[in-house]
């Protein structure tokens, strides 16, 4: 049934045609839906009368007077990320590493410590050793493996724990169960980065729940740009939780941080959420199946990828994560080929860009030198291993990819 639009006045009103634009009295009817969901856009919010506008904010983090702090658009993200976390509340941010700062900015004060693994991603250790430092917090890294090593770390002045499953770049799996049951015992605070996963590959908050009934990380955040986007032209972060006390403090940072994603970004995501779990399963299947090849090949050392059984913490992944393993895998060149071979390597692949993040439509290929990104050593000796390149593979043709690998090979040998 076809809607007559409202008269707007023009034939009688003695308005100027940018008041009539401006002030217009159409609007969309009540109820009408559609499977996208609408993009609310703004940065002034209206009220009703002034009795709206001197009403106390919500609570709960939900708030429309300005659009800094969301807009419907945003608000529906945020809860869809709520419901792939297992969480109750989301707040977003404008990147992952954004979600990272906003985390240890709103738990952490100066005379604290934070305690992060030695395998964190790049960005989450430079704001460790660098603003939290300058901000009086101190820090250690600890052994993501060894857990009576870390329970021995943990001290009055803990205060946060981070975690990160699997671990950058070289992808351990760490001791979920044993690292969240010692910091539970002594009340510490955990965050866990939960990228990888995409609240897929296991419950951030019920990581065994077979195993340890109840046990879980206190907050789990994720960049928003991987997974859920999916397209690898978007950056966006998301840190979520249960706890409606912790979510209160994290909405207060987000406030002095003024933290605000774009409209047509959320549209992105919401565009992507559809779609996260056939991507993600797809993309998991190529790389294991690539990472089994890539480990059978003699100019490899080792490979390593949780779901490969000598891949340091695959009982651990197994016991938290058996049917997930993400979509990136490593490869730990023989140390017979020196970098610079490595990145001929690298350079002669045709299906894989060269690029950093991943989860994205098309393949990408990364060396690595992690000599001065690691505290406590690395899984392996200079005698087994060398230079490391990190695939992340994306939703090309597996067999396509396996064909440009074999010939990049041929490069490193010739």
């Amino acid at each position: 049934m076809a809607v007559p639009f409202p008269a707007s006045g023009n034939l009688v009103s003695k308005r100027g045609p940018s008041t009539e634009q401006i002030h217009h009295p159409f609007r969309a009817p009540d109820g009408w839906e559609a499977v996208a969901v609408p993009v609310a856009k703004a940065s002034t919010v209206l009220f009703k009368n002034t009795a709206e506008l001197h009403r106390p904010r919500a609570q709960d983090g939900i708030s429309y007077r300005y659009g800094l702090p969301g807009t419907p658009t945003t608000y529906t993200l945020a809860a869809r990320i709520a419901t792939l976390e297992h969480a109750e509340h989301c707040v977003l941010t404008p990147s992952g590493l954004a979600a990272i700062t906003l985390t240890s900015l709103a738990f952490l004060q100066p005379g604290d410590e934070v305690l992060v693994p030695d395998n964190v991603y790049g960005q989450n250790r430079h704001i460790t050793t660098g603003l939290l430092t300058r901000l009086g917090i101190s820090h250690r890294f600890y052994d993501p493996l060894d857990v009576p090593a870390f329970e021995a770390m943990l001290s009055p002045r803990t205060k946060l724990v981070w975690l990160e499953a699997a671990g950058s770049i070289t992808l351990e799996f760490p001791d979920l169960i044993g690292l969240l049951t010692a910091c539970r015992a002594r009340g510490v605070l955990t965050a866990l980065d939960n990228t990888w996963g995409a609240g897929l590959a296991f419950n951030a908050f019920e990581v065994a729940p077979d195993l340890a009934p109840g046990l879980g990380a206190d907050l789990s955040m994720q960049a928003l740009t991987k997974f859920p986007s999916g397209g690898a032209d978007l950056l966006m972060g998301a840190v979520c939780t249960r706890d409606a006390a912790l979510h209160r403090q994290l909405v207060a940072m987000h406030e002095f941080l003024g933290h605000g994603v774009g409209q047509n970004d959320v549209e992105a995501v919401l565009r992507g959420l559809p779609s996260i779990v056939l991507r993600y399963r797809a993309q998991d299947a190529a790389t294991r199946d690539l990472a089994r090849w890539m480990a059978a090949r003699p100019e490899i050392a080792r490979v390593l990828h949780p779901a490969l059984p000598d891949s340091p913490g695959h009982a651990h992944w197994r016991r938290v994560s058996p049917d997930a393993g993400g979509c990136l895998f490593s490869a730990v060149f023989r140390p017979t080929y020196d970098a610079r071979q490595v990145d001929a390597f690298v350079d002669a692949l045709r299906c894989f860009g060269i690029g950093y993040s991943w989860a994205g439509p098309m393949s990408l290929a990364v060396p690595y030198d992690l000599s001065r990104s690691r505290s406590l050593g690395l899984p392996w000796s200079a005698e087994e291993g060398g230079t490391l390149v990190r695939f992340a593979i994306g939703l090309e043709d597996v067999e396509d990819l396996r064909a440009d690998l074999a010939q990049a090979f041929e490069v490193l040998k010739g």
